[in-house]
């Protein structure tokens, strides 16, 4: 496994990019660059991370492919193909996006997310996005998510099947699929069935941390490593069974002071468990 996060950048300099992966002790790190970068910039970039043994763990394609907005879906669709494209010139593991949403706000619940119909749309979206780039050094993800699919590892794998395309794989964030008190208090066998579910599909993993409130109803926040009760023994000692240069991406986090207690944390945990970060 590697251990990667978010860099602050303004002015993208390979060299200086790399310079900062490495001083956060950082052996992977996301793509620091969309689709409009330069093409000498990019493969700079990759050049850079490959001297530097730094694996590029995913592109970024955040859109709605799903809006019920006929011109905002084709500008999320035209807009994943283009970063799949980047993903496969500059060497990342995946090119990752949710499936999109059926509602107002793209990452958010609606009652259509989770339906026949919407699986069945999902199928023919994620096709056109493959077939348009045919990448042949990455793969098109998708984001496990609460309130739509993959919301579990079972549809997660129906969804790969029935896609049927070598080029769609996995990412893996297990904390958002923590929407119930009972997979709360069994984040561990949620982890293993996901592993067991999509193994060596994954291609990507993001990793946090869930508490959950004393108070009527249930109130179910993200925080930073460390400071819920995700099982991350478990996590990492589950994912040290895939990919030896399977990337461990921290997020969401508001300032690099955090983002270096997470790391911190995760390393403890990997050397409690016996396994390299």
């Amino acid at each position: 496994m590697r251990l990667g996060g978010p860099i602050p950048t303004t002015n993208i300099d390979p060299e200086a990019w790399i310079a900062e992966v490495r001083a956060r002790g950082y052996r992977a790190a996301y793509c620091p660059v969309n689709h409009e970068a330069p093409r000498e910039l990019v493969v700079a970039l990759a050049a850079a991370a490959q001297v530097a043994d730094v694996v590029i763990a995913e592109v970024g394609a955040w859109s709605n492919p799903l809006s019920v907005d006929v011109a905002e879906r084709r500008r999320a669709i035209e807009y994943c193909q283009k970063q799949l494209a980047l993903a496969d010139e500059i060497g990342a593991r995946c090119c990752v996006n949710i499936t999109g949403s059926r509602g107002a706000r793209w990452d958010g619940p609606h009652a259509d997310n989770l339906t026949p119909q919407t699986f069945d749309l999902i199928l023919a979206t994620v096709r056109e996005i493959i077939d348009a780039v045919r990448p042949r050094r990455t793969y098109w993800t998708l984001e496990t998510m609460p309130w739509m699919y993959p919301d579990d590892p079972e549809s997660y794998v129906r969804l790969l099947d029935a896609i049927d395309r070598p080029a769609c794989a996995a990412h893996f964030d297990p904390v958002n699929w923590v929407s119930s008190p009972q997979q709360y208090f069994a984040t561990a066998d949620l982890v293993r069935a996901g592993v067991r579910a999509l193994g060596p599909r994954i291609r990507s993993v993001h990793v946090k941390d869930i508490t959950i409130a004393d108070r009527l109803m249930v109130h179910l926040d993200e925080v930073r490593p460390g400071l819920g009760s995700f099982d991350h023994a478990t996590l990492l000692r589950e994912l040290a069974t895939l990919d030896a240069d399977l990337p461990v991406m921290l997020e969401h986090l508001p300032t690099q002071e955090e983002y270096a207690e997470a790391a911190a944390h995760l390393r403890r945990v990997a050397e409690q468990v016996g396994v390299g970060l």
